[in-house]
């Protein structure tokens, strides 16, 4: 049993119950006991007492949208737009192996453990034909860091030849990624409530994939029980090449092939109409919001606050750390909360909010609001304590106001059912200067 006591405690529960000095009780089974005010009860089977002066405690963030291989090709490309970016990372992607995807994994689910991330999903779609298993490759890098894990099974079977952006020497063709992704599927798949590792189905985007993928991927996501993501409605240009190629907008393309419905999430949905936006509200379809990363490439600002009041689920995301190379979870709350008052104005989102979409909003995307996003008994024990009585959150004595406003505050203790990943603002299970040593060595040999 741990008891972490004397901290200030966000619930995000449905009423947002905030205790300014509260406890929280982590049961030997991963799961939290109990929830409240005022100091934790007494323990007689020599539990761990955890002292949270100081220090804030909230859900664990969920990290809902990440390409984790693009930590090898960070800072590259920095002035482009979206097309420009992909078309000039896309032949240095090709180069990939299983060695530099596991490098990159590691450093990078590392960092966002680090920034206060207890679950990550990955959107991996670059699978050259003699980089080995890339995908297992990472599912071993979140296990050496302890972090739940969605990685999804991507691909791109529309090259250049075909109209798409991506060379056609980094494309499968459709049968090949159908049939690796249900292998992905049967493999690693676990659909238990307190799993550790879920596969997602995720071909990569309108521009990369053809019209039969995207139909017969949502087909095989059902048959299987699992969840479907995608990039959708990003930029412009994603715009014009739907309504060139397929006669319509990003979301009608999409009700289209299927891909409309509480088990889909979608990346970015930066450009949405009012009709857009209430047909993803109507079917339940949720939205990765990426706000450091859209304006990292000049993409616009989604209008997340129609979002939230057309009842469509929105989590928050870094996105891949070639597109925003800071990928701090923790720091893409206050990013969030500026986008929205940047298009709406103080009262388009407060801190409370901003940790919602980072917590339950990410739970509701990746489908697992029942077990995750709160801090609720019966729930899974993961959670962060955030320290935040050091200089740089002097003054602000609402402890929730200083995580958000404030500067990215370190990490006390990280739990992922209720095991440490992070004490004391370091990895418990892996060698940050490891990680790093590793990360450098895939960089130089991918860009050599």
């Amino acid at each position: 049993m741990i008891v972490i006591e004397n901290a200030a405690i966000a619930t995000v529960d449905a009423s947002d119950t905030y205790h300014p000095d509260g406890h929280v009780v982590v049961g030997d089974d991963g799961r939290i006991v109990a929830v409240g005010a005022g100091k934790g009860p007494e323990t007689t089977d020599g539990g761990k007492r955890v002292d949270g002066t100081g220090c804030l405690v909230t859900p664990g963030l969920i990290n809902t949208h990440h390409h984790l291989y693009q930590w090898a090709t960070r800072g590259l490309a920095l002035d482009d737009t979206l097309f420009g970016w992909l078309t000039t990372l896309y032949p240095i992607w090709g180069r990939l192996d299983a060695e530099m995807v596991g490098a990159a994994a590691g450093a990078g689910l590392g960092w966002l453990a680090l920034s206060g991330c207890t679950l990550s999903m990955d959107h991996h779609y670059v699978f050259p034909r003699d980089g080995g298993d890339v995908l297992e490759a990472e599912i071993e890098a979140a296990r050496r860091i302890g972090l739940r894990f969605h990685p999804s099974r991507g691909s791109m079977d529309l090259g250049e030849k075909d109209g798409g952006l991506p060379p056609d020497n980094i494309v499968e063709t459709t049968d090949e990624a159908l049939a690796a992704t249900e292998r992905a599927i049967d493999r690693w798949h676990d659909p238990a409530p307190d799993a550790m590792l879920q596969i997602a189905v995720a071909p990569c985007s309108p521009f990369s994939v053809t019209t039969r993928l995207m139909t017969e991927a949502a087909e095989l996501a059902r048959r299987k029980g699992v969840r479907l993501h995608t990039h959708l409605a990003e930029t412009d240009d994603e715009e014009d090449f739907c309504r060139k190629h397929f006669g319509c907008t990003p979301v009608e393309y999409a009700e289209r092939v299927g891909w409309l419905g509480d088990d889909v999430w979608l990346a970015h949905g930066v450009h949405l109409d009012d009709d857009a936006i209430a047909k993803l509200g109507a079917t339940g379809t949720g939205v990765a919001h990426c706000p450091s990363s859209n304006a990292r490439l000049g993409a616009g600002m989604a209008r997340v606050r129609e979002l939230l009041d057309q009842a469509v689920p929105v989590g928050l995301g870094v996105d891949g750390a070639a597109s925003q190379e800071v990928s701090h979870l923790g720091a893409e709350l206050r990013q969030a909360l500026y986008t929205a008052r940047q298009r709406g104005g103080p009262a388009a989102m407060n801190a409370r909010e901003a940790l919602r979409l980072g917590t339950m909003g990410g739970a509701r995307c990746l489908g697992r609001p029942d077990h995750l996003g709160s801090i609720e008994p019966g729930k899974l024990a993961d959670l962060v304590v955030w320290r935040l009585d050091g200089i740089a959150h002097e003054g602000i004595d609402d402890k929730l106001a200083a995580l958000v406003f404030g500067p990215p505050a370190p990490v006390e203790l990280s739990l992922v059912g209720g095991a440490p990943i992070v004490e004391r603002g370091e990895l418990v299970r892996a060698d940050a200067e490891t990680l790093q040593r590793d990360a450098e060595v895939a960089h130089r040999r991918i860009l050599a």
